[in-house]
């Protein structure tokens, strides 16, 4: 892809999101009830390729179950108000109660609260007494730490993620986390991320995860663009991941995971996602729209209650149903926000595929 001029002495590649570009329909239809849109990592199986956002105002430990219920995977996020608080319900209630001007610094004061060891392994025990696949979710600056706690409950998938998580982190200031070593050394899956270019994600898959994120920022309730600067439109993105995986397999044989994390709000756009070389996605603020959702209107993420740079707003989102609603319909609206998965069974239906590995090799266009 030719680069374009930014200015003298300076170019930049062209790169899309998911409003720039169209999947195009084949030669082939098929009934949507033929579609299989389920995946596998490891040695787990999902009938949908949806992870929900390791965010307090997405998943708690009983929308992790309900989730899994459904054939999802949520993880809980092991630095959340859930492991600093034996009950976190009233910090949630006057979360969703601040005014908007004080609604950050407010937070950033509750989630100084330290984190409770014996809280971290009691919520993995929670979740996997209810006998779903448990996933759960940490910063890498504290991977280290709580790992001991983790691996001591025995969760199924671990998720490793920041804004931007690379393979080689350089600190003067503390012993920064081996991805390699750590992945290596002990035999649960990992899923890294995010990531946002080809090389980025060759150098992850490299390390032995099992699964990488796609994505650094471009969520609803994220403002990385705009406070640092830093992304990558999503289609580009995946599209890279999607090339870097092919790479890795021809040179490992081992096939790694693209998850698209981020910048999806619309069944069309996990359609997009997929085609674009995704095998699954991770979504926020779609399912923070549901009743069941612990953020009671509003989502936000980890990056929104950083103690010294918030990248992330504390953002209403309007109620859309049932989490069973919104990932598997009925859906009485048209605009795609509910019933994600039929829309998605749908899409690829209209183009013929029948898998989603297969709905990866459809064609695009460019639209702008």
């Amino acid at each position: 892809m030719a680069d374009v001029e930014i200015g003298i002495g300076k170019t930049g590649r062209r790169a899309y999101g998911f409003d720039d570009i169209a999947i195009v329909p084949s030669r082939r239809t098929r009934d949507p009830e033929d579609v299989d849109v389920s995946w596998e990592i490891d040695a787990f199986r999902f009938d949908l390729p949806i992870m929900a956002s390791p965010t307090d105002s997405v998943v708690s430990p009983q929308v992790a179950v309900q989730l899994g219920g459904l054939g999802g995977v949520g993880a809980l996020h092991l630095e959340g108000l859930w492991t600093r608080y034996a009950d976190p319900e009233p910090v949630l209630e006057e979360i969703a109660s601040l005014p908007a001007d004080k609604a950050t610094k407010r937070m950033q004061e509750l989630y100084a609260e330290p984190i409770q060891p014996e809280l971290v392994e009691s919520r993995i025990g929670e979740l996997k007494a209810a006998g779903i696949t448990v996933a759960v979710a940490c910063t890498p600056q504290r991977t280290l730490g709580l790992a001991p706690h983790i691996l001591r409950a025995e969760p199924d998938l671990l998720v490793i993620q920041a804004t931007v998580v690379s393979a080689e982190h350089v600190s003067r200031q503390a012993e920064p986390l081996n991805l390699k070593d750590f992945i290596r050394h002990y035999e649960i899956p990992v899923i890294v991320g995010g990531c946002t270019s080809y090389q980025a994600a060759l150098h992850l898959m490299r390390t032995g995860a099992a699964g990488v994120l796609v994505g650094a920022g471009s969520g609803a309730a994220g403002t990385t663009r705009r406070v640092l600067g830093v992304g990558i439109p999503m289609a580009t993105a995946i599209a890279d991941a999607k090339a870097a995986r092919m790479r890795h397999l021809d040179e490992t044989g081992v096939y790694v995971h693209v998850i698209a994390d981020g910048g999806m709000s619309t069944g069309g756009d996990v359609a997009k996602a997929v085609v674009c070389g995704a095998d699954a996605v991770m979504v926020g603020t779609p399912l923070a729209a549901a009743a069941e959702a612990p953020g009671r209107g509003y989502h936000w993420g980890v990056t929104a209650v950083h103690a010294t740079l918030p990248r992330g707003h504390r953002v209403a989102v309007e109620p859309r149903g049932s989490l069973e609603e919104i990932l598997v319909g009925p859906a009485h609206e048209a605009d795609g926000q509910r019933n994600l998965l039929g829309a998605l069974r749908r899409s690829m239906a209209l183009c013929g595929y029948e898998t989603l590995k297969d709905f990866q090799k459809a064609e695009v266009v460019a639209l702008r």
